[in-house]
């Protein structure tokens, strides 16, 4: 059976949502709780800048929403579901090679 076209686009997003290591850093950070902009940033060491631009990637892969909350926004997983799969990729990595590292990793600084 041939794997359908919208199949293989949402794993695309979802590869390239993963291929950058503070766009990694959200995700698993939002996967524990919701949050917001600033505490986000401040707890990854990132500037709010850079962390709005990756938020609005996120955003625009659909693996994020925001919910209004009084005067602020906050930032949440899109789907309960992302975080179990985050767990379950996780899990999956770590299973088959504890150890080992992604080769390409050093050379072009991928997550």
């Amino acid at each position: 059976m041939l794997t359908a076209a919208s199949d293989i686009e949402v794993l695309a997003r979802f590869g390239r949502a993963l291929a950058d290591p503070i766009r990694c850093r959200i995700l698993l950070a939002l996967r524990r709780a919701p949050g917001y902009p600033a505490d986000l940033a401040d707890a990854l060491g990132v500037s709010r800048t850079r962390l709005s631009n990756h938020l609005a990637c996120l955003r625009g892969c659909g693996l994020v929403v925001t919910v209004p909350d009084g005067r602020r926004i906050r930032y949440e997983l899109a789907d309960g579901r992302l975080g179990h799969a985050l767990d379950g990729l996780l899990a999956s990595v770590v299973a088959a090679e504890p150890d080992r590292a992604c080769p390409e990793a050093a050379e072009k600084g991928c997550c």
